[in-house]
């Protein structure tokens, strides 16, 4: 009987550190000097980061967002690179081109020329949040207002998922299209369907990046950062609500697993290293 209960203890044990499989290990925090920081996208080509400041109201059409860039060392080196936006929020990056979720529009942003190229309008849109590009040249867009997500295709939006809860965080992997709805993972059938990946907090639910093997890592704007397994289980990796630091719409570099989550009013961003 006692060696049955020390085998079932190592087994217990052993579960247990598989639950706890992963870690996040800060590495750097910019200066405080960005402008309500709500998203990263990390640019491999450049080796630099991409950073939307808000710089006013969420939701507010007042002309005072801003396009950041960052280091890789945290450095900031320039807090307003490109001017001219309203509320921006995820981005995307196909070659040159930087797409930018603005309110109602997506603002599209020569990366050579630090300027904008273009302005793409969402008509019936209100809430533009997360982008993520398809392969085949698509634009999936969430509007967290109207709870909706769109794809644009040629220029032209139509909406692809409807009637949801809480819409934000998008990403396309392998052709498919992954969101967040309140706090919980869903992948889009080939029906139209919602199909649920992992069950998650209520609400708030706010970037969405793939890290292989069937995870994600998955933001909530309170200031939480969950790993969600390919298994549908959960791991909370990052809680800072304690302390009232936002985690809003995450960046992810594959290559040296570090990734970048902004803190909205506290004006920066913080790096950690996925062990």
């Amino acid at each position: 009987m006692k060696s049955l209960i020390v085998v079932l203890g190592a087994v217990l044990v052993a579960a247990s550190l598989s639950a706890q499989s992963h870690s996040l290990v800060k590495k750097w925090e910019t200066e405080p000097t960005l402008k309500v920081p709500e998203s990263v996208l990390y640019d491999a080509g450049r080796s630099v980061l991409f950073v939307t400041n808000i710089d006013g109201e969420p939701w507010g059409d007042d002309g005072k967002g801003s396009i950041g860039k960052v280091g890789l060392d945290g450095k900031v080196i320039a807090t307003d690179w490109v001017n001219g936006l309203s509320a921006p929020k995820g981005m995307g990056l196909r070659g040159n081109l930087l797409y930018v979720a603005d309110i109602d529009r997506i603002v599209v942003i020569d990366v050579e020329k630090g300027a904008i190229a273009d302005k793409i309008a969402v008509a019936g849109s209100h809430g533009l949040n997360d982008i993520s590009l398809g392969a085949d040249g698509s634009i999936y867009v969430s509007d967290s207002k109207d709870k909706k997500i769109y794809a644009i295709k040629q220029g032209k939006a139509s909406v692809v998922v409807d009637g949801l809860k809480a819409p934000n965080g998008v990403h396309v992997r392998d052709g498919q299209l992954y969101f967040m709805d309140n706090g919980s993972l869903f992948r889009l059938g080939a029906a139209g369907e919602k199909v649920l990946v992992s069950t998650g907090k209520e609400g708030n639910g706010d970037g969405l990046e793939s890290v292989g093997g069937g995870e994600f890592l998955i933001s909530y704007w309170q200031g939480v950062v969950d790993l969600a397994r390919a298994d549908g289980t959960r791991e909370t990796l990052l809680d800072t609500s304690a302390a009232k630091v936002s985690s809003a719409d995450l960046g992810y570099n594959p290559t040296a697993r570090i990734v970048y989550v902004p803190t909205f009013f506290k004006n920066s961003v913080v790096a950690y290293e996925l062990k």
